[in-house]
């Protein structure tokens, strides 16, 4: 694992011990950062479900302005650290150690203009995380969610699937709100 470009270019990323964390490979975060290069620059980040912090580290080392990495496991939530650290970031990154719903939940005012959810495959936990946001508001007028899942998960939610790609077993979704007008 390693940042594929901007600023922090080449640095190594270190992986989270076991196998609860299923880091993106650099191919898919490539792919992903293609997608989505036009809304980076400047943008407010969160990384709900860090793991590495890969997503959000990739986010900042191409020009967003800051990032709210969150992971409630502690195993995890040091990579993060460590990671932010090694990368040069942690200037522009705020890091949370607590559950998903908890931190959406008392966001407040806080708009994201780039929300990142690779949580753990299957179950309802992307569902759930995905009406958080809806229901705090929390992603910015012409905001995009990235969302990585497994090619069998389904999810319901209230925004509109802009852009979806398939690589191998993973599926990346690019969601906007119902009457956003990123394309």
């Amino acid at each position: 694992m390693r940042v594929v470009s901007g600023t922090a270019r080449g640095c190594k990323l270190q992986p989270v011990p076991g196998m609860n964390t299923r880091p993106t490979t650099d191919r898919v975060k490539e792919n992903v950062f293609n997608l989505i290069q036009d809304h980076v620059r400047g943008a407010e980040v969160l990384d709900l479900f860090a793991g590495t912090g890969q997503l959000g580290i990739e986010a900042l080392s191409r020009g967003a302005q800051h990032c709210d990495f969150v992971e409630h496991n502690k195993a995890a939530f040091g990579i993060v650290s460590k990671n932010v650290e090694s990368a040069r970031v942690k200037d522009k990154s705020a890091l949370h150690r607590t559950e998903a719903a908890d931190f959406v939940s008392r966001a407040g005012r806080q708009k994201y203009d780039l929300i990142f959810l690779d949580p753990p495959y299957g179950g309802e936990i992307l569902e759930n995380a995905l009406k958080l946001i809806e229901r705090f508001d929390i992603l910015s007028v012409n905001g995009i969610i990235i969302c990585e899942s497994a090619v069998e998960d389904r999810f319901a939610h209230g925004f509109e699937a802009v852009r979806e790609r398939r690589y191998g077993a993973t599926l990346i979704t690019v969601l906007q709100r119902q009457n956003g007008e990123t394309e």
